[in-house]
């Protein structure tokens, strides 16, 4: 495939999607803008890539049917996305979309009306490792699915030596952004958009959440640090999501159907192993395989991108995404309903604080396609 990308924002996270457009032939960067001129230096050098000082003659320029991606820190997603958008181009935002619904809902509007394609991170929906996840449940491996567990819990990040995490071409990691905007916006969606892909709308959010190790960095008090959440869909099975930067390292999926289990042990990792355990009977009790069957998808189904730092993800699936969407005239699996819904639901569970209990969501989606590969 061909397509053209504009890099909005040269920060931490960006020398990631550079990495992961090393292994997409095809994808191209015409243009970099960043508000820090010393930082867009370093990292067009760094990349050999053409930058751009001028917000204004950026979005002037962005080629024509390409797809501008927004990079920058959370708290500017939502106007620099609507000046992508009033410049006629489509946008895929790093997550979240938004730090409000109403700001998400605005964008979604604005979209719809001009005909262009907005998108959200995470796209790790479109890796190997949810699709083959994907792939079982649509097949009935593990019978009906009655209930899910999902862990996004990173360790006790305070203790950890953040400041000193720098990126390929020298960015530091965003902790005063990571520890205001919440693990909860900044991760929960490696998880919820799994589900989501899956199941479709989620109807009502239970959830609660809370600041259980204050004074962050220095910063005093910030955004909630553990959240839980009990999910009801439209049409899947009860999920329970929780999400930290307490508990001790734990980022698996656990899908409990009628003939047995679903496991994957990392949502950071698009080549993750996918098992599952029959369930049977043995002398009277009731047990799961001891060893357990790896699902694999016929080969080959995206490129991989070697681990760097904490993921092994490519970070390019969704951008690819929205190019090969265009080029064909179709639908893009990363629909701006399916954005929005997840912010909501991603707002309700961060926001939920000890007495948000049941939400009901005011926003739907339809399941997504899944990859021709997986069917």
């Amino acid at each position: 495939m061909t397509g053209q990308l504009s890099i909005l924002g040269c920060g931490f996270v960006a020398d990631l999607y550079m990495r992961s457009l090393a292994a997409m032939p095809g994808l191209a960067v015409a243009q970099v803008h960043d508000h820090d001129p010393d930082r867009l230096a370093r990292f067009c050098a760094h990349w050999g890539l053409r930058a751009e000082p001028s917000l204004d003659r950026f979005l002037a320029q962005a080629p024509a049917g390409g797809v501008v991606l927004n990079l920058t820190n959370p708290g500017a997603h939502y106007a620099l996305n609507r000046a992508v958008l009033e410049a006629g181009h489509h946008v895929y935002c790093e997550k979240p979309l938004a730090l409000t619904l109403a700001e998400a809902e605005d964008l979604h509007q604005l979209a719809a009306a001009h005909g262009l394609l907005l998108a959200s991170a995470p796209c790790s929906v479109l890796g190997e490792t949810a699709q083959t996840l994907g792939h079982a449940l649509r097949h009935g491996i593990a019978g009906t699915p009655r209930a899910i567990y999902a862990e996004l819990d990173d360790g006790f990040v305070p203790q950890a030596a953040y400041d000193r995490w720098h990126s390929e071409s020298g960015a530091p990691w965003p902790w005063e952004d990571e520890f205001r905007v919440g693990c909860t916006l900044e991760h929960g969606g490696y998880y919820l958009t799994w589900l989501i892909s899956w199941f479709g709308s989620v109807r009502t959010v239970v959830a609660a959440s809370a600041e259980v190790l204050p004074d962050k960095g220095g910063l005093g008090p910030t955004a909630p640090d553990l959240s839980v959440a009990v999910l009801f869909f439209d049409h899947g099975p009860v999920t329970r999501l929780t999400c930290s930067i307490a508990a001790p390292h734990d980022h698996g999926i656990s899908i409990v159907g009628d003939a047995g289990v679903l496991r994957c042990k990392a949502a950071w990792d698009n080549a993750a192993p996918v098992r599952f355990a029959r369930r049977f009977t043995l002398r009277r009790r009731l047990m799961e395989h001891p060893l357990p069957r790896r699902l694999r998808l016929p080969q080959p189904t995206h490129p991989k991108v070697k681990r760097w730092g904490a993921a092994a993800m490519n970070f390019m699936l969704g951008p690819a995404e929205m190019l090969e969407a265009l080029r064909d005239n179709r639908p893009c699996r990363l629909s701006a309903d399916f954005a929005l819904h997840l912010t909501e639901v991603t707002l309700a569970i961060q926001n939920a604080g000890e007495t948000g209990g049941a939400q009901r969501m005011t926003t739907r989606c339809a399941p997504m396609e899944p990859m021709p590969w997986a069917m």
